[in-house]
């Protein structure tokens, strides 16, 4: 009773690490078998560009693209808010990380312009 607690491991905390049992990929197999996953959309063009982004719930912002990953997490740099309510204005953020799945719209700001909706009705 007294070596209790020394002695032969018996599991639980603290214990030796064992490598390869479900604790990511083992050095045997490796990760070279999997082809690498692209991204949805290729914004390199667009890197140092600026862009406009808008989110579900209606937020607009405008701003340099700076990175992006495979999951359209952006960072804008020197990024301005439309506000419209309560009176239109602008609003600086400055350096910003936006989440990819709130965003539903992405487009250049240089090289595209606003062009009349045909389908709404002449009055």
């Amino acid at each position: 009773m007294s070596d209790r607690g020394r002695g032969s491991f018996r599991g639980g905390r603290g214990g030796p690490i064992s490598r390869g049992r479900g604790h990511g990929p083992s050095p045997s197999t490796g990760s070279a078998d999997k082809p690498k996953r692209e991204a949805i959309l290729d914004l390199s063009k667009y890197v140092n560009e600026r862009i406009r982004v808008k989110f579900t719930g209606g937020r607009e912002v405008t701003g340099v693209l700076k990175g992006y990953d495979q999951l359209l997490n952006l960072v804008l740099d020197d990024v301005e808010e439309q506000v419209e309510l309560p009176e239109p204005r602008v609003r600086s953020l400055g350096l910003v990380v936006l989440r990819g799945p709130t965003i539903i719209l992405l487009s250049p700001v240089d090289g595209s312009e606003e062009i009349a909706n045909p389908f709404l009705s002449q009055e």
